[in-house]
């Protein structure tokens, strides 16, 4: 099962935010430091603790490839840290001053987005340490921020409750209500469910909160319907309210609990675990629960090739498209084939026009007993109107970007 096989009792305070790396473990704490630990034997490196921040420190999390370490504090500052020598290379001040609560690094490493007390939240160049473009979210501080696997899009929770979505230009593609007393952490599965080859793109995010629950959603990205972001289910086994969750880095397991942080390390069976104690553990599965955990994904019918035509019927009717459900059905559309449409099949194979209109135009041209398309001229096999969402999205960018 899972044994604990070490503890770490270095830090004077409560201990906020842990990470790994594939040789180091790092950890912060409201003690003001950052420390480094060797994978090895876990024995604090000769240049750890790294000071420089004035007040407590919220997040740290490492590059991809763990050469660099970002950290982030009540002081207002964001710091990249080199971890082989504990060098300071950067200090990247929040614009509005804010406490800096949460950062995260982009999955190719070329950026960082760090989160403030404020809702600011500010997409950092981690090359030049310039600040390349920011943003805020209506209401609370950020607490919690995660990167897609493939890094189109970033995530962040708010102290309201809120999930919001943001490309990598900072713009704003989409926000709802996700925990009713505010989220404390959100953490993306790096198994996509499609890997977008054929217009799809699926990622299982799961978030918690202050309101006991952990949910997990599907974050979705299609050519034809655009971004969305859809409820999957609630787990609802904490009694507490829920402050950090992590999945392992196969995407196989997912850790919640009552603690301040967990982390997966990427390349062995480890789990660290930090606390309002001070302290920092270190829990090692066996294999025995790795593969029943393999055992568990494989069952689940949570991927879209293993859609039945019924699974895709539910849905159509989530994306209020439920016209659309006799003619997948009538084509025998399953997972697998949802994955394969593209503009051209949906108007050669399922008949379906392809073409964007005016909704007014369009309703008052079919009102008038028009049967074909303004476009071809051809016979149109149903009158079902399909919203264009990628093509409102990107009329409300452009307004956006034009009336400030």
């Amino acid at each position: 099962m899972v044994k604990l096989i070490h503890t770490l009792a270095d830090h004077g305070d409560d201990v906020n935010c842990c990470a790994f790396s594939f040789s180091l473990l790092a950890t912060c704490s409201l003690d003001k430091t950052i420390r480094l630990y060797s994978l090895r034997d876990f024995t604090e490196l000769p240049h750890s603790p790294l000071k420089f921040h004035t007040y407590a420190v919220h997040c740290c999390c490492f590059s991809p490839s763990g050469h660099i370490l970002a950290s982030c504090s009540t002081d207002g500052t964001t710091v990249l840290w080199n971890t082989e020598n504990g060098q300071m290379l950067a200090v990247m001040e929040q614009p509005s001053g804010s406490p800096v609560r949460v950062c995260q690094f982009s999955p190719d490493s070329t950026c960082l987005a760090s989160g403030a007390a404020d809702g600011t939240v500010v997409l950092w160049n981690a090359q030049s340490y310039k600040l390349y473009r920011c943003g805020s979210v209506k209401d609370g501080s950020l607490a919690a921020c995660a990167f897609s696997p493939n890094g189109s899009f970033f995530v962040t929770g708010s102290s309201c409750g809120d999930l919001t979505v943001w490309d990598d230009k900072m713009r704003c593609l989409h926000s709802e209500k996700a925990h009713d007393l505010g989220i404390t952490c959100c953490d993306f599965s790096s198994q996509p469910v499609s890997d977008g080859e054929q217009g799809l793109q699926f990622f299982r995010l799961a978030s918690c909160g202050q309101d006991c629950q952990v949910k997990i959603w599907i974050v979705s990205f299609t050519h034809i319907l655009g971004f969305e972001l859809k409820y999957k289910s609630t787990l609802s086994g904490h009694c507490a309210p829920v402050l950090a969750c992590a999945f392992s880095h196969d995407g196989q397991m997912l850790v919640s609990g009552y603690v301040t942080t967990c982390a997966f390390a990427p390349n062995t069976l480890l789990l660290a675990t930090g606390s309002m104690d001070k302290t920092v553990n270190i829990w090692q599965f066996d294999l025995e629960t790795l593969c029943q955990a393999r055992r568990t994904e494989h069952q689940l019918k949570q991927f879209t090739e293993d859609w039945s035509e019924e699974d895709v019927s539910t849905w159509l009717c989530a994306q209020d498209l439920k016209d659309l459900v006799g003619i997948f059905k009538m084509n025998n559309i399953d997972g697998k084939e949802l994955l394969n449409l593209t503009k051209e099949s949906l108007a050669d194979d399922l008949k379906i026009d392809g073409y964007s209109y005016e909704k007014e135009a369009m309703e008052n041209w079919i009102s008038k007993k028009k049967r074909t398309s303004p476009m071809t001229n051809l016979v149109l096999p149903s009158a079902v109107l399909t919203p264009n969402r990628t093509l409102k999205m990107a009329i409300n960018r452009w307004l956006e970007t034009h009336q400030k």
